[in-house]
């Protein structure tokens, strides 16, 4: 017998919606993005130049006027599960300038390979282990890639205040990952 054409428009129509929601949530495992971001002052070019890490402690003995760069926290990124396995190095630095008032804060991900998800973001967390909650986290922005070196600004009174970075998938509610900081 057959089918009404009614029938069959919704069938179509039904598998194309299909497969789009499929694509926008399973796709984001197989693409993979790459930001490679310097430290953000000008005393990080010029150690560059040297031939330091940016992983390394950056500490210059320059004139007060001139930002130097240093790392005060570390952390490792975490396994979760098979799924999402990520590596490399988390770390919470300052830039320091002439005066207390003018210093910067910020996050840098450093030579990572996180697993990408739909609709990842980046919070800090007062707790460790990759436990958190929105109530007490502060959000820092959608994630800028799944691999690199990258940097988020982080407020001054935040700096110290966070136990550790959360990387969350909101479309699954899932960890991707995690780092608990140690002090450097």
């Amino acid at each position: 017998m057959p089918r009404p054409a009614g029938i069959r428009v919704a069938a179509i129509v039904s598998a194309l919606l299909l497969v789009t929601i499929a694509w926008y949530l399973g796709s984001p495992l197989f693409i993979r993005t790459t930001v490679n971001e310097p430290l953000p002052t000008a005393a990080a070019s010029e150690s560059a130049a040297q031939g330091i890490s940016p992983t390394a402690t950056i500490a210059t003995t320059t004139p007060a006027s001139t930002p130097t760069t240093s790392m005060s926290h570390r952390g490792q990124l975490q396994y979760v599960d098979a799924l999402h396995n990520c590596t490399g190095t988390v770390f919470l630095g300052v830039i320091s300038a002439c005066c207390p008032v003018s210093d910067r804060y910020f996050l840098r991900f450093d030579d990572v390979a996180i697993t990408n998800a739909p609709d990842v973001h980046v919070y800090l967390s007062p707790e460790r282990g990759g436990n958190w909650s929105t109530a007490t986290s502060k959000y820092l922005g959608p994630l800028k890639a799944t691999n690199g070196s990258f940097n988020y600004d982080v407020a001054p009174g935040d700096a110290g205040a966070y136990a550790s970075v959360i990387v969350w998938c909101r479309a699954f509610s899932v960890l991707v990952t995690w780092a608990d900081f140690e002090r450097v």
